[in-house]
């Protein structure tokens, strides 16, 4: 998913400005959320798994992308599957699915301060109401930092259990999981607050 972030390249991505790649992402988005025939949004899929190759990227390297999110998506299915039916629950999945691959492929292809630069821009129209754009840049740049160092606390966290024989409880991963990520996110906060 996102936690691959950016890889450098000098593919025909890699080149498009961060504006042009998000303002597509989010036309990409729009229209995957108007859309609601299952082969419409498996051909969205499709897509999205056949611009890596035009990246430089494997096809496993799009698969890779989606491993992270492969248990929430299952479930997502199962659930909807049960409570709306099959093509609620492939329509919902696809997009799903649609939606991170295509923002996989931005973040590894764009610089996150590219990004953040281009979100900061962007939101100078908003300052009259209110918006503080160069914060809400941060706060976003942060957000992205902060996903691979989460999965990195979660494998130091899995290492340590395993070692200590408890591979096999939730509880056990759970909770020093998310004492770790309650203190990571203290720190983003404060490093928000003592950036304004």
């Amino acid at each position: 998913m996102i936690g691959g972030l950016y890889r450098p390249g000098d593919s025909l991505l890699h080149r498009i400005p961060a504006g042009a790649k998000l303002a597509l992402l989010a036309l990409g988005g729009s229209l995957a959320i108007f859309v609601s025939h299952p082969l419409a949004l498996l051909g969205l899929l499709l897509l999205a798994i056949g611009l890596f190759p035009l990246a430089s990227f494997s096809l496993g390297t799009a698969l890779r992308q989606l491993r992270p999110a492969a248990i929430v998506l299952a479930l997502l299915f199962l659930a909807q599957l049960w409570i709306t039916g099959l093509d609620a629950a492939l329509v919902v999945t696809l997009r799903l699915a649609a939606l991170l691959l295509a923002a996989a492929l931005v973040t590894l292809t764009t610089r996150v301060s590219d990004m953040t630069e281009t979100l900061e821009r962007g939101l100078r129209v908003l300052r009259p109401l209110g918006v503080d754009p160069e914060r809400v840049s941060l706060a976003i740049a942060l957000a992205i930092r902060f996903l691979p160092a989460l999965g990195a606390v979660l494998e130091q966290v899995r290492e340590a259990q395993r070692a200590r024989g408890l591979d096999r409880s939730m509880i056990a991963l759970l909770v020093p999981l998310l004492v770790r990520t309650l203190k990571m996110a203290d720190e983003v906060a404060e490093a928000i607050d003592a950036r304004s």
